[in-house]
């Protein structure tokens, strides 16, 4: 673009000054719907004997809030992309704020899982107007660096963090808290971003909405969430759990179809094809997988084996989050101008790996600081590694009109991956156990050796599991060391081929706010 041209658009040189203080209100909401996925789980036990919710019903606390956060993320992007992603945030956390007083005031089982459909409606039209805004505000690469570093802590570390907040509210408090307490979180971000957040011009794409396409990707990533969902209740071989694999694959077929078709998609095939943004996507897709399975079976292992309390669950998790937060802000951060993404992201996602290693020698009386902790850690600093670029680079080099769709497509993976994570895992889990307790119940001759036998195959199916968990991130790392082929950022990045190397200039021009 030629100077005057830069001048006939009212685009100049100065980086809105507001961008670092715009970072906290970003980071804040991340923060409060990254907590919100476990800090519900630990109230779940108490707010079902409140609500009489029955134990067939219960896992729909659960999955009322993955169903609509899941199947409606592309949509939130696409939303974002056509309002302006400022007025799609702000919305978002306002209608986050209502549905969690709602769910916090809850006094049946309707009214709860209504609540939470409605948490993940608005939970989706925030994530991805949040991530976008990161993209089209730092486009200097050391600045994106920080900032990216920081988003990624957030992502990676907050669901500990909300074991910890969860612990302390249903303890202390009551299990309503651990709604209510998103309120101040919402009121605050949405505040802080109508005064200081200043969008970029010229980054809406105002083409008519893609009805099908909505239609189409929101019945195709509902139908594969419950799958899997269903899959952790009621088996593999269930017919309705086929069912909806079976429907999911088609619709979501039918979905690229449209897509390739369309004059203007709600998902640009340009997106996912480029080998960059594909590959980043398939492998955080995967290494979410494995974590989440993973905080599911420390949490079960730590209370019902180890006998922790919930907030002692929580503050057993603080090296995961430290490991995060060092990996992310101090090696991704301050490496990702310098070396390529791929050298952060393969590495990064093997020492994860070694991490997990460690943590399938659990037995009944393992020691925490002997396994445990070096295991966490080095879990953490892995993924916070990985995270900070892959969070970046999902991003760069995409035009700026698809940058709310493109941040969808992280938050996509990464729900995916956890549905399939806790109900693939799960299930190797179980079925370890079960094995283990039919071989060695026949020796126990007295109940407390029966059940010591449980406990045992309890964390048998846990370390079961966990060996699976290591093969996916081995696997992530070879995805990410194979098909990431970009650059360090402002090192010759390839980011893209044809339009999206056009859109990365365009992305590093600059631009004054509205």
């Amino acid at each position: 673009m030629s100077q005057s041209a830069v001048k006939a658009s009212g685009v100049t040189d100065a980086p809105d000054a507001g961008r670092w203080k715009a970072l906290v209100f970003i980071a804040l909401a991340q923060l409060m719907v990254v907590l919100d996925a476990t800090i519900v789980n630990i109230a779940l036990p108490s707010a079902q004997q409140d609500l009489g919710i029955s134990d067939g019903n219960r896992q729909w606390v659960v999955t009322a809030y993955a169903l609509a956060f899941g199947g409606l993320l592309l949509f939130g992007g696409r939303i974002a992309d056509l309002w302006g992603r400022k007025r799609t945030f702000v919305t978002g956390l306002a209608g986050f704020a209502v549905a969690s007083a709602l769910g916090g005031a809850a006094t049946n089982e309707a009214m709860m899982f209504g609540s939470r459909a409605l948490q993940g409606v608005f939970g989706a039209l925030l994530a991805p107007a949040a991530l976008s805004l990161l993209a089209v505000m730092f486009t200097d690469a050391k600045e994106r660096a920080k900032a990216f570093g920081i988003y990624g802590a957030i992502a990676g570390g907050g669901g500990a963090v909300g074991l910890i907040l969860g612990g302390f509210l249903t303890e202390y408090l009551n299990w309503r808290w651990t709604f209510f307490v998103n309120i101040p979180f919402a009121i605050v971000a949405a505040a802080g971003a109508y005064l200081v957040i200043r969008e970029p011009k010229g980054g809406r794409n105002r083409s008519p909405l893609d009805i099908p396409g909505v239609i189409l990707s929101t019945l195709g990533l509902v139908a594969l969430v419950y799958g899997f969902t269903r899959a952790e209740s009621n088996g593999w071989s269930d017919a309705l759990t086929i069912g909806m694999f079976v429907g999911s694959a088609v619709l979501l077929l039918a979905f690229v179809i449209v897509e390739s078709k369309v004059k203007a998609p709600l998902l640009p095939l340009r997106v996912i094809t480029e080998r960059n943004r594909g590959g980043i996507y398939l492998s955080l897709g995967l290494a979410i997988i494995a974590m989440f399975g993973l905080f599911l079976f420390l949490t079960y292992y730590l209370q019902i084996v180890k006998g922790y309390t919930p907030v002692k669950t929580g503050f057993a998790f603080l090296p995961m989050i430290a490991g995060m937060i060092t990996g992310s802000t101090q090696i991704g951060a301050r490496l990702m101008t310098r070396v390529a993404p791929r050298l952060l992201m393969g590495p990064g996602f093997l020492v994860a790996a070694v991490g997990m290693l460690f943590l399938t020698q659990l037995e009944i009386n393992t020691s925490y600081a002997g396994v445990l902790l070096p295991g966490m850690l080095l879990l953490g600093l892995g993924m916070g590694t990985a995270f900070m670029p892959a969070m970046s680079m999902a991003t760069m080099g995409v035009e700026a009109r698809d940058a709310g769709v493109a941040s969808a497509m992280v938050n996509t993976s990464q729900q995916v991956g956890g549905a399939i994570g806790t109900a693939l895992l799960n299930t190797i889990a179980a079925s370890a156990t079960t094995s283990y307790i039919a071989d060695h119940m026949g020796g126990a001759a007295s109940r407390s050796q029966q059940q010591l036998v449980q406990l045992e195959g309890q964390v048998q199916g846990y370390t079961s599991a966990i060996w699976f968990a290591v093969g996916i991130l081995v696997v992530a790392a070879a995805i990410a060391l194979t098909l990431i082929n970009a650059g360090r950022p402002g090192g010759g990045a390839v980011t893209g081929s044809g339009a999206g190397d056009e859109a990365e200039d365009e992305l590093r021009v600059p631009v004054v706010a509205h």
